[in-house]
């Protein structure tokens, strides 16, 4: 063996193994390939973020310093946009019918769909089917919607006309030609959306623990106390839930005034995001809608913070209560 050659040890040695981790010269490691493929994966919707989300985003920020009419380019105005906001009356208008809106609406939605839900979370026949009914309009298009809202709302020959005049003998008003009664249909219309918020509430009552009812109908806790002790407290999360998103849209809500009202009669229904789209679009003032759109943007940036600020209080999560049983 000592008499062995260099060569002939180099020719009986083993084959060395190389790790399955460790990477050859000029090839990437497993979990680098796995961080580009990650990246490939996210890449359409980076895109989509910075390209439709944030800059737009950016654009309408600096656009709001401008004046712009889409034919010349901006010219730098500083303020003047939001100095003149402060001075227009339509834009105060409009955001009182926003408010109002707003404020009637969002509560209106929220409790038609706990009511609704608590009345789906029953056994009964047929409860698919009618979960599905109240859930379906929520995925219809805004359009179609609004479009027959306008049928049912007409003077003439609507539906609720026609039901006044038959059952109750009174000749209906116009719902949509009147100042008096077209910001009532807008909100009216608002209950169309419930479907979705039903859902949520759906799920969430579907989540509390059957053993507390049982409980408390053993101390004898009527309905309302149940609902009142244990429904509502455990569903404050979705409610939370579900008050973030109303303020959200209801705040942004833009295809029934259009399609319904248009803003009229007398700006009666002139929402904040149908004064915009008139500055932008029909008078071409894109740096003053630009203006509008970022005082929009504070307005509900402000709200939500409000709520989130205000969860703590009356906001309830089932760890929190699993700690206390402890």
């Amino acid at each position: 063996m000592s008499g062995m050659t260099d060569e002939g040890r180099m020719a009986t040695a083993p084959p060395r193994i190389e790790s399955l981790t460790t990477p050859r010269r000029g090839r990437l490691s497993i979990r680098t390939r796995e961080a580009i493929d990650c990246y490939v994966f996210m890449l359409p919707a980076i895109l989509g973020l910075l390209l439709f989300w944030l800059g737009p985003m950016v654009a309408s920020f600096g656009l709001s310093f401008t004046e712009y009419n889409m034919l010349s380019s901006p010219k730098w105005i500083g303020l003047q946009n939001y100095s003149d906001l402060a001075r227009d009356e339509l834009f105060w208008k409009s955001l009182r019918v926003t408010a109002i809106y707003s404020v009637v609406s969002v509560p209106l939605v929220l409790g038609t769909a706990l009511l609704l839900a608590v009345l789906l979370n029953q056994k009964f026949p047929g409860v698919l089917f009618f979960r599905s009914v109240y859930y379906l309009p929520t995925v219809m298009s805004g359009v179609a919607v609004a479009t027959l809202w306008r049928w049912i709302f007409n003077q003439d020959f609507g539906f609720i006309n026609l039901l006044l005049d038959k059952f109750f003998g009174i000749y209906g008003p116009g719902w949509l030609i009147q100042e008096r009664w077209a910001l009532t249909s807008l909100i009216l219309t608002s209950l169309w959306t419930a479907g979705g918020s039903m859902l949520i509430f759906l799920a969430g009552l579907q989540g509390i623990p059957a053993d507390l009812y049982e409980a408390a109908e053993l101390d004898g806790a009527g309905r309302w106390n149940r609902f009142r002790s244990i429904t509502f407290p455990l569903l404050s999360h979705v409610t939370f839930f579900n008050l973030v998103l109303g303020i959200i849209g209801a705040l942004q809500v833009f295809t029934e005034a259009f399609v319904l009202t248009r803003g009229g009669p007398n700006n009666a229904t002139l929402l904040l995001s149908l004064y915009l789209y008139r500055n932008a679009f029909e008078y071409l003032k894109m740096g003053y809608a630009s203006a509008i759109a970022w005082v929009m943007f504070l307005i509900v940036m402000v709200l939500t913070l409000i709520v989130f600020r205000s969860a703590p209080a009356w906001v309830h999560y089932e760890q929190e209560r699993e700690k206390g049983a402890a």
